[in-house]
């Protein structure tokens, strides 16, 4: 399988994998948001998707552009704000 070069695909692909994230770990993004650990609890999922992201786009890509991170934000916590926590 070819690498992705389009900024455009690669950003696709990020939000996919944090929306496959969000689907399939829902009740534990509920508990780290309202328990502050949001991050340490879906570390293993979150770094299990950037290695699939990485292996994914090009270098450069990968490299020069945080479409990841801005994917989990977007696609995994915002759609959280309803969730009462004392981190917002």
């Amino acid at each position: 399988m070819a690498l992705i070069e389009s900024p455009e695909a690669a950003n696709r692909l990020a939000r996919a994998i944090a929306s496959d994230l969000s689907l399939y770990n829902e009740q534990k993004i509920i508990e780290g948001i309202l328990n502050d650990n949001l991050f340490s609890l879906l570390n293993s999922e979150i770094e299990e998707g950037r290695a699939l992201y990485k292996s994914r786009v090009t270098e450069v890509l990968y490299e020069h552009t945080n479409f990841y991170n801005l994917a989990i934000v977007d696609v995994l916590v915002k759609p959280k704000g309803h969730v009462k926590s004392k981190i917002w």
